[in-house]
Formats: C-alpha cells, sequence, structure tokens
C-alpha cells in the first residue's frame, strides 16, 4: 500500500517487522477477520482504541457499542483520526475508513447505526490495539 498523504511515512518492509502477519494483512493489505472472532468485539473497558499500527488514539471507548455485527462498532471516532476513502471493491460502493496518520486499514463506515449519529464504525479488531484508562 502507498500511501503518500499520510504523516507517518513508513516503508512496508517496516510494517511487515513491526506487525504480525495477520495485522499486516489486515492494516497494510485491507484483509478482514472473520466475524465473532476478534479479541475487542465484545470488549468494553474504558479507555482508547488506537491504530494498531501507529499506536494513534482512533476512538474512546464511550463511542462504542454491540451492533451484532461481529466486529467492534463505534458510533464515531476521536475528530481528525480518521480518514473516509471511497471503497469500490467486491463490487460494492462502502466508505473505507483509514488512519489518518498512517492510513492503515481499519474497517468500513457504515450509515445504519442505532444512536443518534446513525453511523457504524465497523472496525476490525486486529486493525487496533487498547489504552485502558
Amino acid at each position: 500500500m502507498k500511501n503518500n498523504i499520510f504523516p507517518n511515512q513508513e516503508p512496508e518492509e517496516y510494517w511487515k517487522e513491526k506487525l504480525s502477519k495477520e495485522a499486516y494483512h489486515v492494516l497494510r493489505e485491507k484483509g478482514t477477520e472473520r466475524p465473532f472472532t476478534g479479541k475487542f468485539n465484545l470488549h468494553f473497558e474504558n479507555g482508547n482504541y488506537q491504530c494498531g499500527a501507529c499506536n494513534v488514539p482512533l476512538f474512546k471507548s464511550s463511542q462504542k457499542f454491540e451492533s451484532g455485527c461481529g466486529w467492534p462498532s463505534f458510533d464515531d471516532a476521536i475528530e481528525g483520526s480518521i480518514k473516509n476513502v471511497l471503497d469500490k471493491s467486491l463490487g460494492m460502493l462502502r466508505t473505507e475508513i483509514v488512519c489518518n496518520n498512517c492510513g492503515g486499514h481499519i474497517g468500513h463506515l457504515f450509515n445504519d447505526g442505532p444512536t443518534e449519529t446513525g453511523q457504524r464504525y465497523c472496525v476490525n479488531s486486529l486493525s487496533i490495539d487498547f489504552k485502558k484508562d
């Protein structure tokens, strides 16, 4: 993945060494994990969820909700942390969400959330980490 528009400009070799094979596949190759398998799907501690590649905070625990979709879901993101990208893969039109610092693939954004924002940031557990308050 070439990311000429993100502040954290590390070569792919750096990410291959830093990340596990599975995390690299999700964060750098836009992969996904199987639903209901991620460690943060049913995780509800107080703290911040950060990019699994560069550790920038992306979501607050207060923004997380149980969507039943099988992936961690958030109704908003920390301001300025996420970049929305048009995704035309798999014959669909979707909004991909990437880390605004390193360009790592985080998941997708849908407009079917149950809270007042109406948004559901559908996130791969392999693309995030958690820092407890």
